[in-house]
Order: C-alpha cells, then sequence, then structure tokens
C-alpha cells in the first residue's frame, strides 16, 4: 500500500513515526509525500495537551473530509487510547492505533488492505514505541525510553504513555552506529526524562553510563545533545561527563515548571526551589560554556501574584539563556483539575506575556556576548546570495535560535563562523574555513568557541 503519514506533536512522536515508516518500507509499503497519492492515511496524534488534541483532530477531520472512497483514514499514537473515544467520532476514521501497538503498525495497515476489521494486535513490545530515532537532515533524535512513572499533578503522559520503560543499551548503540555511518552528525537523546533512564532495571547514574558508551561507540560523532532532564535527577557524575567529553554540548534542558514551592507542591514537582538554585551553581561551575534551557508554567491552579512574582524574580536572578513559558492547559483525569482556585486566561496570557518580554532581554543580553567570538555551526540550510542558516551546540533543532552567516558551506557541514551581530534568539557571523571531521569530534570547547 502507498501510505501517506502526517506527525504531530513533540520529537518522541517523530521518532515514532520513523520508526512506523521504516516498518511499513520494510514490509514492501511505500511512503508517499502527498494524501492524493495514498491508499491510506496515516496520523500519528498528539494528546498531551487541549490545543494539541484539537491540531490532532483537525488534522484528521481535513483528511476525512478530502479521502477519496477507496481511501483509508488511521489515527495512531498518543489519542488513540486515551481519546479513542473522540477519535471514533470523526467521520471517515477507519481504525486506531494505540501508543502502546505503534509496532504493530504492519499488522493492521495489511488487515485493512484485506478488508478485515481490525481485531485485537499482539502485546506492545519491550522496546519503546515503533522505532528509535528519526533523522532531521544531519542531526538525528534518540529516544532512549518512553512512558513517564513520575506523578506531576498536572501531567497526563503517564496514563496515554503508561510507566517509564528504558530502551535496552545494544539496541541504542546499534542504532547510533547506524546513523553516523549514515552522515549524521549530531544526536540528541529525548525521553520524558532522560535523566531516569536505567531507573527500571535498577541502575544508578543509567544516564552518564548510556553517554559515555555512546561515545566509544561512534567516536566520530560531532556533538551528543541531552534533553528533557529531571532537576532531582542531574548527578555530580552526569555533570562531569557533560564537562568531560567535548562531544557533549554544553547545553542542558531542565524542565523546572515554576519557582515557588506552594505552586510547585499543587503540581507534585519538587518544592525545595533552593535546592534548584543551588543545582544551578553546580552546573555552571561545572560545565564550562553551559547553557541552560528551561520550561515555566504560569496560569496554574492557585497561582497567585505573589507566587508569580516569585516566579520573576527567579526567572531575572537566574538569567536563563533559553525559557519557554506556557499558559496551564486544565487535563481531564489529572489532579490539578481538580484544585480551586482557577486563574482567568487573561491573567494567564498578560503573564507569560511578562515573562516572555523579560526573557528576551535576558536571551538578547547573552547574545550580545557572543559578539566577536568564533563559534563551531552545523549547517543546516543554503540561502540566497551567499547566506548559511545553522546552529551552534547551544541551540537544540526546532526549539532554539539560528545563526546566519555570509559565505559558503555545504549542508552537514561544521564550520566555524565569526559572530558579528546579535538579537533575542539568533546570531549573525561570517564563515571560516570548514571543520573536519577530526577537529570536529576532537577539538575542546575552548578553542572552537573562544573568545578571539
Amino acid at each position: 500500500m502507498r501510505v501517506y503519514l502526517v506527525t504531530l506533536g513533540c520529537p518522541k512522536n517523530e521518532v515514532d513515526s520513523a520508526g512506523m515508516a521504516a516498518l511499513l518500507r520494510q514490509a514492501g509499503h511505500t511512503i508517499v509525500d502527498r494524501p492524493a497519492r495514498a491508499d491510506l492515511l496515516l496520523v500519528n496524534t498528539c494528546g498531551f495537551i487541549a490545543p494539541a488534541r484539537e491540531e490532532s483532530l483537525a488534522a484528521l477531520e481535513d483528511l476525512s473530509r478530502r479521502k477519496r472512497r477507496a481511501q483509508l483514514l488511521v489515527a495512531a499514537g498518543c489519542m488513540a487510547g486515551l481519546y479513542g473515544e473522540l477519535l471514533r467520532a470523526v467521520p471517515g476514521v477507519d481504525a486506531l492505533l494505540d501508543v502502546a501497538q505503534l509496532s504493530q503498525v504492519v499488522t493492521l495497515v495489511e488487515r485493512l488492505a484485506r478488508g478485515e476489521v481490525p481485531g485485537p494486535l499482539a502485546p506492545p513490545s519491550p522496546v519503546p514505541g515503533a522505532g528509535l530515532s528519526a533523522v532531521h537532515g544531519a542531526s538525528a533524535y534518540l529516544k532512549i525510553a518512553d512512558g513517564c512513572s513520575a506523578h506531576c499533578a498536572f501531567c497526563t503522559i503517564p496514563r496515554i504513555k503508561g510507566p517509564y520503560r528504558s530502551a535496552p543499551q545494544d539496541a541504542l548503540l546499534a542504532e547510533a552506529r547506524a546513523l553516523v555511518a549514515q552522515g549524521v552528525r549530531e544526536i540528541v537523546l529525548v525521553a520524558q526524562d532522560t535523566t531516569a533512564y536505567g531507573c527500571d532495571r535498577g541502575e544508578e547514574d543509567g544516564l552518564p553510563a548510556l553517554v559515555e558508551a555512546l561515545l566509544a561507540a561512534v567516536p566520530s560523532l560531532s556533538w551528543l545533545r541531552i534533553m528533557y532532564t529531571f532537576p532531582q535527577h542531574v548527578t555530580p557524575r552526569l555533570v562531569e561527563m557533560v564537562a568531560g567529553h567535548p562531544q557533549v554540548c554544553p547545553y542542558l534542558d531542565i524542565p523546572l515548571q515554576h519557582a515557588h514551592p506552594a505552586t510547585l507542591r499543587r503540581m507534585g514537582r519538587p518544592a525545595d526551589v533552593e535546592q534548584a538554585r543551588t543545582l544551578l551553581r553546580r552546573l555552571r561551575e561545572g560545565i564550562p560554556d553551559l547553557v541552560l534551557r528551561t520550561t515555566f508554567i504560569v496560569g496554574y491552579p492557585g497561582e497567585s501574584e505573589e507566587e508569580f512574582a516569585a516566579l520573576r524574580a527567579f526567572l531575572q536572578e537566574e538569567a536563563f539563556e533559553r525559557v519557554g513559558v506556557f499558559t496551564y492547559s486544565c487535563e481531564a483525569g489529572t489532579p490539578a483539575a481538580r484544585l480551586p482556585g482557577p486563574v482567568p486566561e487573561r491573567v494567564a496570557l498578560a503573564r507569560r506575556e511578562e515573562l516572555m518580554l523579560l526573557q528576551q532581554e535576558i536571551a538578547r543580553r547573552w547574545g550580545e556576548q557572543q559578539v566577536g567570538r568564533t563559534v563551531e555551526v552545523l549547517v543546516e540550510g543554503v540561502g540566497e546570495e551567499g547566506i548559511v542558516v545553522g546552529r551552534t551546540r547551544w541551540d537544540a533543532p526546532e526549539v532554539d535560535g539560528l545563526v546566519l552567516a555570509r559565505g559558503r558551506a555545504d549542508i552537514g557541514e561544521m564550520v566555524p563562523v565569526r559572530i558579528t551581530a546579535a538579537s533575542a534568539y539568533d546570531l549573525w557571523g561570517e564563515v571560516g574555513e570548514a571543520i573536519s571531521d577530526r577537529q570536529s569530534a576532537c577539538t575542546d570547547h575552548g578553542s572552537l568557541i573562544a573568545d578571539s
């Protein structure tokens, strides 16, 4: 069959979609780039928060309206389990594929092709999701675990994806070798909590051990980036590992969610704000040139002016280089949905705007400090009039800023760029000579990312 695949949601969903596509190709099916060419339309949905569900429903409804009589429409992923009844209400949806059953996509598709009514599928695979990686140009996401065993009061992920399940290390090493063999320069580790890797198997410091094994398996890898770390799970060994390996980007994504103890307690998050400050100080002291990303939620039930003021002060004092701010989304069935003291939407939006304006100024100051430096850039695009577009080791794909530089380079190259100007989110500069694979993998932070 010819399959048109739509992916919605986070990088972990992209990995699942890449895995489903690979399984379908191996079974002789074809992935096509337009709905009109397809026999089957497959939507990998996101059910994390209400806006994501609305986007998923809109995509399904659009394809349902346009599909031909003989075409089939399958809703897969996060919404297919917990919100299955909602998806079945969309006219034209022929089958659902639960997130735990994504590895059975070929069985489902072939049953539909034979005109059968889909019955029960095989039990879920012990390996998370349908696959382990998704490639974007010279970068790839590597999903090291699926599910979540935390108990954040606002989050539906444990109900959607089940408990935390670490992928086997051997499978991850094999996947990394295959990625580098096909030209990937950057591997981005993702999971609901990367720092919990191995905890479900009783391992301690599983993430540092995994990273060290990955670096040994693929010594030519240019960058390895760690996303979605939980503050309570960041250990001294992890800090030493990031600082001690030049391939590991001096970049950590630590979603803190808030900075007032009372709010954090209502969220079911670690509520010791001073402990968080100590961690941030230890990270900055232990990792040269570190850039920190975090996320905050505003408008959480019961968030008072005093609590919001504490968050604003925390943001200003800690001066995170990268920040995302989201308004609270009430999710049915979560403990947070039963909390009193809802915050009006207009207040939550105003608080978000206030924090983002403050963060823009913080980010602009950081960017201006980079002017005059020469930084290593992974080229992701080539524009008109001799402009190349890429990212530094301080910028994660799809969420952080870009570098736009005058000069010539090929997509996938690592090139030195002298920074000449900066804004709140992006840097501008001029390209120097391309950096070889050996330089990229073996030169320390100080020589390629240094004050000139």
